[in-house]
């Protein structure tokens, strides 16, 4: 009887060691199924960097080409733009364009007016560029030829505040052309009337 008790004992042993082994076998094999989820850092950190939105601080102006070009109409030009980048949007120059009162160097400006007179017409252009904008010349964007046409200024003077506006930039106030040379109060007063700002 002991005998058999004891031989009762050893399978039993047996069969619960068999039991564990097996249930511990498959839990490893269970566990190396499950997927493993690795990350490499440079595509996150890469992920990361793509996420994020340059702005686009460039600003754009919008010029309006008249007169002798090949396509006249409205423009939306960067602001680094010269006036040669603009007449080349417009298809160049038309075959009776006057070309030399043409500052083709000038930086563009938002809102401006680029009016490309014709060969032995150009008073015409000059007159129409004045009355779109309530007879009154802007001065930030006029030609040289324009700003002649101001009371009291001459070819020479109207040179000095092209030249200054290109080398300062836009008038912000009608008082800024005193500090043009050969400028004074009471030309800035008699002009108060004729010159719109900005």
């Amino acid at each position: 009887m002991l005998n058999l008790l004891k031989k009762s004992s050893f399978f039993l042993l047996a069969g619960l060691a068999v039991f564990f082994f097996i249930v511990f076998t498959k839990k490893q094999d269970s566990s190396a199924e499950l997927p493993i989820e690795t990350h490499d850092t440079d595509e996150l950190f890469q992920d990361d960097i793509n996420s994020v939105s340059t702005p686009d601080n460039e600003q754009s102006f919008v010029v309006d080409v008249k007169g002798a070009v090949q396509n006249p109409g409205v423009y939306t030009v960067k602001q680094d733009d010269r006036i040669h980048d603009v007449i080349e949007l417009a298809g160049g120059f038309s075959v009776d364009a006057d070309q030399s009162q043409v500052n083709l160097a000038q930086l563009v400006q938002d809102e401006m007016i680029i009016a490309v007179p014709e060969q032995g017409d150009q008073e015409a252009n000059m007159n129409t560029s004045i009355e779109t904008v309530s007879d009154k010349i802007r001065i930030n964007y006029a030609s040289v030829q324009e700003i002649e046409q101001l009371p009291g200024i001459g070819p020479s003077k109207a040179e000095t505040i092209f030249q200054y506006r290109e080398e300062n930039g836009l008038f912000r106030e009608l008082e800024d052309l005193l500090n043009i040379s050969g400028i004074g109060e009471k030309t800035v007063e008699s002009l108060r009337d004729y010159i719109q700002v900005p």
